[in-house]
């Protein structure tokens, strides 16, 4: 069948838009394809999937062509119609055409690593582009995949290179042209008033959801709703009868709303110990032989973990790299939208460091790459740790490094030389780390495990297992070593994309605190998360201090009273009693019975306590942050 288009010049915007459609469409073809075995829902729901791609597809075109109907509404017709105009036309029509197929790239490649359309963290990666490119340059064949593209936009050109002639061929009058750029600038109002960024949000299975929106759309529409406004969007409960309940959790006596401050004491005397705190990139628990994996690709930690304190229902907070330091370092629920590490005015917040700081501790955060990235240097600037990333390293220190830092050899090597330099001064230190090889291109010094670099992430895990051997074998040479409590934790797992909107599954993480002299071996299996790892490691040397945590200290809770707060951008969950509870905006409750087996869901008004409790630790920490309490 041919396609006739009519003699206007703003047909040219349709068959744009037609090759959008055509384009989006094959794209969601593939991704259904690609998750097939994920996809558990009826057919009817599918073909409704694709429906409401078009929707979103429209909507993104409708704002796309604005700037594109001003010109064709502006430019007379002897302008229009020259020579020089139509080359521009073309031009601009041929770039047109090659960022669509350039964004439909983007969306596979961005679907591959993170299970999801292009959303909020595509754009937190605009703003440092030489870590992205880099690592999109060593981790793709960018130069064939770009070549690709560019033979897929001629292609297409010159399959529909009459169509575009013919818009050239029609003498509009302005009053027309005005008639007709009325009907198309309504469109994109209709979008605004009618299509909610969470619209396509139809199905239980998230996969699904995901097919049906456009990464153009959600690109944007994460641009503009980075930070989340907490009482707006979510349901809220009254005030002083949620304090009371979060109260009650945290054993606070006080009256004042939300206030969470309370006095932690110990039976027993303090000790003065340092402490290394080892946040690994992306360690999942199903990594660890301890949790299921069959390749071995963990061998020391797999024996290391027979020597400490093993925690084995261990949950990250969220499923980005700020999320789990947000936790770590203040031990805080996580927030709708935008991390508080990113967030502006976010200094002298309580934390672990400031804890120790008081107490006269060189408290240090030391990351392998630059610490600009996600904003994690002036976040922990403003709240008193001293800084140690890549540009501190020496030319002799730098022996490999990718798009992210240095391999992790190379950060712990330097962890050994800034704690041999507070001992000598006779100061007690507090090192928090992150680590950067586990992370794509994957890619670390040869020679070292028997896995080639680059290939995959079980070689980064394996690497990162045989960097953090050698760091405790050199540590143990150490006058230090016996009064140093090791902390190995994850910031998040390798990927959090299922059916599901919050995979409890892919939220379990590792935990292990070593120190032979001090920490006993045991495997705690307290249901547990990031935000427990503070006062846990203040509860190991008997610290006495008024607390502002929401973190309970886990060696000293009873396993009854365990729950792990988990989330991603908008969903904010709480585990608990193997049910999982999560808010959502547009004022959604959602329960889920047996989140980790079959998966059912449960009416809210039947879970009374419990909806109250994940609003509870929500409610009020949106609280204390909008009112700047939880400062010292």
């Amino acid at each position: 069948m041919r396609l006739v288009l009519p003699r206007s010049r703003f047909a040219i915007l349709g068959l744009f838009f037609v090759i959008n459609l055509v384009s989006f469409a094959l794209l969601r073809i593939a991704l259904l394809v690609k998750q097939w075995a994920d996809i558990d829902t009826p057919i009817v729901q599918v073909l409704y999937a694709f429906v409401m791609g078009v929707i979103y597809d429209s909507a993104f075109y409708a704002y796309l062509l604005i700037p594109f109907t001003l010109y064709l509404v502006v430019m007379p017709h002897r302008w229009y119609g020259h020579s020089i105009s139509k080359m521009i036309s073309a031009i601009v029509f041929l770039i047109s055409l090659y960022g669509l197929f350039f964004l439909i790239l983007a969306e596979w490649t961005f679907w591959d690593e993170f299970g999801v359309r292009l959303n909020f963290i595509a754009v937190d990666y605009l703003i440092y582009t030489h870590e992205v490119v880099q690592n999109i340059i060593e981790s793709y064949p960018l130069g064939k995949l770009l070549t690709g593209v560019f033979v897929i936009t001629v292609s297409v050109f010159w399959i529909v290179r009459h169509h575009f002639a013919v818009t050239f061929q029609n003498e509009e009058t302005f009053s027309r042209r005005i008639k007709i750029a009325g009907f198309l600038f309504l469109l994109p109002i209709v979008s605004y008033f009618s299509i909610h960024r969470t619209t396509y949000q139809f199905s239980q299975n998230t996969y699904l959801n995901e097919i049906a929106a456009n990464g153009g759309y959600q690109f944007f529409s994460a641009f503009r709703n980075n930070e989340l406004n907490y009482r707006q969007f979510y349901r809220l409960a009254d005030d002083a009868q949620l304090s009371q309940k979060i109260k009650t959790q945290l054993s606070v006596t006080n009256e004042s709303l939300y206030d969470i401050k309370r006095q932690i004491t110990a039976d027993e005397p303090e000790k003065k110990l340092n402490i290394i705190l080892i946040t690994v990139e992306s360690l999942s628990a199903d990594y660890l032989t301890k949790f299921g994996n069959k390749n071995k690709i963990t061998p020391f930690m797999d024996n290391w973990f027979q020597d400490g304190a093993l925690f084995t229902n261990f949950y990250a907070t969220g499923t980005r790299t700020i999320r789990g330091l947000e936790a770590l370092t203040l031990s805080i629920p996580p927030t709708a939208g935008q991390s508080i590490v990113k967030r502006p005015d976010n200094e002298r917040l309580f934390n672990l460091g400031h804890v120790l700081q008081e107490r006269g501790y060189d408290t240090a955060f030391l990351y392998g790459g630059m610490g600009y990235f996600d904003n994690m240097n002036a976040f922990y600037e403003g709240n008193g740790y001293r800084i140690v990333d890549q540009n501190q390293f020496t030319s002799e220190e730098v022996t490999f490094k990718n798009a992210w830092g240095v391999s992790d050899d190379i950060i712990f090597n330097r962890t050994i030389k800034e704690a041999d330099n507070d001992f000598s001064q006779d100061k007690p230190f507090f090192f928090q780390i992150m680590t950067t090889t586990n992370h794509r291109p994957y890619s670390y010094p040869e020679g070292k495990i028997d896995i080639p670099s680059g290939k995959s992430r079980e070689g980064a895990v394996k690497y990162t297992d045989y960097a953090i051997q050698e760091f405790i074998k050199t540590a143990k040479t150490k006058p230090w070593f016996d009064n140093t409590i090791f902390v190995m934790v994850a910031d998040h797992c390798a990927g959090s994309a299922r059916k599901t909107d919050l995979p409890v599954d892919k939220y379990h993480i590792p935990l292990f605190i070593y120190s032979p002299k001090h920490v006993p071996v045991v495997e705690n299996t307290t249901l547990s998360s990031q935000i427990d790892v503070a006062p846990t490691l203040l509860g190991l040397l008997n610290l006495r201090y008024e607390s502002q945590f929401y973190g309970q200290d886990i060696l000293k809770t009873a396993p009854e009273k365990g729950r792990a707060l988990i989330s991603n951008y908008q969903k904010l969950g709480l585990f608990k009693d193997n049910k999982l509870v999560y808010l959502s905006p547009q004022q959604k409750i959602d329960v889920v019975d047996d989140p980790m087996g079959e998966h059912h869901s449960v009416a809210p008004e039947t879970q009374t306590d419990l909806v109250n409790d994940v609003m509870s630790y929500y409610q009020s920490a949106d609280y204390i942050w909008t009112h700047r309490l939880s400062r010292y």
